[in-house]
């Protein structure tokens, strides 16, 4: 960026697309590092940490950084590739620096951190904060009545201390857009303290659904820091296959003291689940498949599918039983495929078109059994069913690939290995 460029507000940095001289797109941005300096001397800003198409983050210096155009960041010459290690001087700005409680210099007035900006240094290629956005009155929800102001750095002080009770508002929203897995490698990056502070300002079901995606440690962590009864509210919303791995991972009596804080229903479902062993389809299936009547119609079929809250991989297929039509169902009698609902007219009747010699599988499958039943059929998807021919639940191929990848899959490049003990990045 030329000197003299406008100030930019951090925020609106958050994911904004990073891409080479060539125009190929390097990642987005996942945050911003700052190195805080002695006295009232605004922070020194050392560069971005950028997440790459592989989901590695690496550190891109901004004396790298030649242009901010329409919400894109555009780079001079090669990108280091290794990944970002944070040291102990250096700040994430959205991460530790927003929603943070300081003070004003005049006044003794305490505010909240709502964003911070930072500009070019004239004649230079340094950056550096340079201004705070922040919001007077407590903090908390009911923060948003209060006044907004834009002061210099100097004149607020607090941001040296370590902070006890951060906020986490202004972070998330940062993040609002961001996929459910992209948000929890956000998450997974942070300090525990901060993550707990993240996780207790999003609601429910996102917070349900970011769990699902984080390694089982985080997982363990977060539901820990909860209160029980919120802790029972997010089990609920999880997928009950994903809360029974939760819930096997924890001691025995915090186990049965949240099962019984959930719904009845909800807990039944996860009691089927953890009564399997773990590397089962019995153990890996999910009990919410799109179960339908015989008489149901393709119209009928092509409704349920169309449910926003359903996974691309639960959708694909519908699975025709007698009544109950909640697992464990009534007696299954075979699975109508998506393409074959979208080939047939409306009126068409499920129990018609049923696929009717496609095995099912026994609870007690092995994943290795698993894994080739879903290679030879071709299946997203398998029918989990018990002696007395009543559907228990079905196996999405993302659960078995879940237990087939290393327990550190999360931590590895899409197309590489590990790469821990790689030597720290460069530019600062």
């Amino acid at each position: 960026m030329a000197a003299g460029a406008p100030r930019v507000f951090v925020s609106h940095l958050s994911g904004v697309a990073v891409f080479d001289p060539n125009g190929d797109q390097v990642g987005r941005v996942r945050d911003l590092v700052a190195m805080l300096r002695v006295g009232n001397r605004p922070p020194r800003m050392l560069g971005l940490v950028v997440e790459v198409v592989t989901r590695r983050r690496i550190f891109l210096p901004l004396t790298r950084v030649t242009g901010v155009e329409t919400g894109q960041l555009i780079t001079t010459g090669v990108v280091n590739m290794r990944r970002f290690e944070q040291r102990p001087t250096e700040r994430l700005v959205l991460g530790e620096l927003l929603d943070r409680r300081v003070r004003l210099v005049e006044g003794d007035e305490e505010v909240t951190v709502l964003d911070v900006s930072i500009q070019q240094l004239p004649a230079r290629r340094d950056w550096e904060i340079d201004k705070v956005f922040v919001r007077k009155g407590k903090g908390g929800a009911l923060r948003r009545k209060g006044e907004t102001l834009t002061v210099e750095w100097s004149a607020v002080t607090g941001f040296s201390l370590e902070e006890d009770s951060q906020g986490a508002e202004s972070l998330v929203a940062t993040y609002e857009q961001l996929r459910p897995a992209d948000l929890a490698n956000v998450l997974h990056h942070l300090s525990p303290k901060r993550r707990a502070e993240v996780a207790a300002v999003l609601d429910d079901d996102r917070l349900a659904d970011v769990l699902e995606e984080l390694p089982e440690d985080d997982q363990v962590e977060i539901i820990g820091k909860l209160k029980e009864e919120r802790a029972a509210d997010v089990l609920e919303a999880m997928d009950p296959d994903d809360a029974a791995d939760l819930l096997s991972e924890l001691p025995e009596e915090d186990k049965e003291r949240l099962l019984t804080l959930m719904q009845p229903d909800d807990a039944a479902d996860v009691r089927r689940l953890l009564s399997y062993e773990e590397r089962t389809a019995g153990g890996l299936m999910t009990t919410e498949p799109i179960v339908l009547r015989p008489d149901a119609t393709v119209a009928d079929a092509l409704a349920r599918v169309r449910q926003q809250d359903l996974s691309p991989s639960l959708a694909a297929q519908v699975y025709v039983c007698r009544p109950p039509y909640e697992t464990p169902t009534g007696k299954y009698l075979g699975t109508v495929h998506f393409q074959r609902l979208l080939r047939d007219p409306p009126f068409t009747l499920v129990g018609s078109i049923a696929d009717t010699d496609l095995p099912s599988l026994p609870p007690d499958t092995p994943l290795p059994a698993l894994t080739s039943y879903l290679a030879a059929y071709n299946m997203v998807s398998a029918p989990v069913v018990d002696a007395n021919g009543s559907l228990l639940g079905v196996v999405t191929v993302d659960d078995v690939l879940d237990h087939l990848l290393p327990d550190d899959w999360r931590e590895r490049d899409f197309h590489g290995g590990d790469t821990h003990g790689e030597e720290a990045h460069d530019g600062r």
